[in-house]
């Protein structure tokens, strides 16, 4: 499970000025105005705690039990103009601690598809003392695995993961600890990834940036192994380098 969604109006509501932190350096390049960036922030942690029971805030002060009673306190007005969870955390004295989301990257849907998405991508450390929880509502399962076991249970397919998301995965291939994840996530480049749909003999291919058949020239990825497209087969996309 991998906890997301769409930014709320909610999400852009002044209160969390003072009800989170300040962003990390590369989390407010996410967009043109730090008012947006902290929009997309909150949107992340919002829907982590809704569809994962995490709850990161300042001083670790939520535990297990208490993110999960947080989420069961949430009313479906969590999109009115007065955030339900900002109110949740007022009440308490709680600080969303948005400046521990560090961004991964950014990726735009194909302009073939017909329904389009402008999505960030954020790295976020388990807060200490919560194990997470699927809601059984927006998320039905989950568990969790290292990169390495997760992409072997793709491979076997017993789990679904889209393109951006198995790419995401692939950075943290053989890693030993969150640290080692944080500075591969601060290496990558934040410029939007725009995938795009072709043919390459009998292949269909949904192409990167740094592929020879991208209509966008860029330069090949740093790394060898690193995959410039992916190809379909047999009803999914299969990560590969051009030849």
């Amino acid at each position: 499970m991998f906890p997301g969604g769409k930014v709320d109006p909610s999400d852009h509501h002044e209160l969390w000025q003072r009800l989170s932190t300040e962003l990390s350096p590369r989390a407010r390049q996410l967009a043109e105005q730090e008012i947006q960036a902290r929009a997309f922030a909150v949107a992340v942690l919002r829907e982590a705690l809704e569809e994962a029971a995490i709850l990161p805030v300042v001083g670790n002060a939520v535990n297990a039990d208490q993110a999960l009673a947080f989420r069961a306190s949430l009313s479906a007005g969590s999109s009115e103009a007065l955030p339900a969870l900002a109110r949740l955390l007022d009440d308490r004295g709680l600080v969303l601690d948005t400046g521990r989301l560090e961004a991964i990257g950014r990726w735009i849907t194909p302009k073939a598809e017909p329904k389009r998405f402008d999505t960030r991508f954020y790295l976020l450390a388990l807060p200490e003392g919560q194990c997470g929880a699927h809601d059984d509502h927006e998320t039905t399962k989950s568990f969790w695995a290292t990169p390495q076991e997760l992409l072997e249970r793709w491979e076997r397919r017993e789990v679904m993961l889209a393109p951006p998301t198995a790419w995401t995965i692939g950075l943290f291939y053989g890693l030993g600890d969150y640290e080692a994840a944080f500075a591969v996530a601060r290496r990558q480049s934040l410029s939007p990834v725009e995938p795009n749909f072709t043919n390459d003999g009998n292949d269909v291919v949904l192409t990167l940036p740094g592929d020879p058949l991208h209509p966008v020239a860029a330069p090949p990825p740093e790394d060898p192994d690193a995959p410039t497209r992916f190809v379909l087969r047999d009803g999914r996309f299969i990560p590969s380098r051009s030849r």
